[in-house]
């Protein structure tokens, strides 16, 4: 049987650049959760240090999918606080604000800041 090379590379391509970037963002210690085309980072940010950490891991991230010609849907994205601190840095991917929301729809289950509290950690989810 003869399969087209050219469907076999389109097959693979979604895990070498999901492969690719979780390589990139593990860089900056972003832990990367995936589930069919939805991806979530979880970072720990207590300080300003962290903060900036995560800047050059949004701008590495444009960087990779620009270079890949692929998008980011940032009407999608937005930043979850979970834990007692509250984070009041901005971040963005393309000079576009992501919102801090309070609550995030994910597989059926809304998370919220009050179900997250239990965690008592300071962790910022992109999704």
């Amino acid at each position: 049987m003869n399969v087209d090379p050219h469907c076999q590379r389109q097959k693979c391509r979604p895990m070498i650049l999901v492969s690719g970037n979780i390589a990139l963002l593990a860089r900056y210690n972003i832990k990367v959760k995936l589930f069919a085309d939805d991806v979530k980072l979880y970072v720990k940010v207590v300080n300003a240090v962290d903060a900036a950490v995560l800047h050059e891991a949004l701008a590495a991230l444009v960087s990779w999918v620009d270079e890949w010609q692929l998008s980011v849907p940032v009407n999608k994205c937005g930043v979850l606080c979970i834990g007692k601190d509250r984070i009041v840095e901005q971040f963005s991917i393309n000079n576009t604000a992501l919102p801090i929301v309070t609550s995030y729809p994910d597989l059926g289950i809304t998370i919220t800041i009050a179900i997250c509290l239990l965690l008592l950690t300071s962790t910022v989810v992109l999704f």
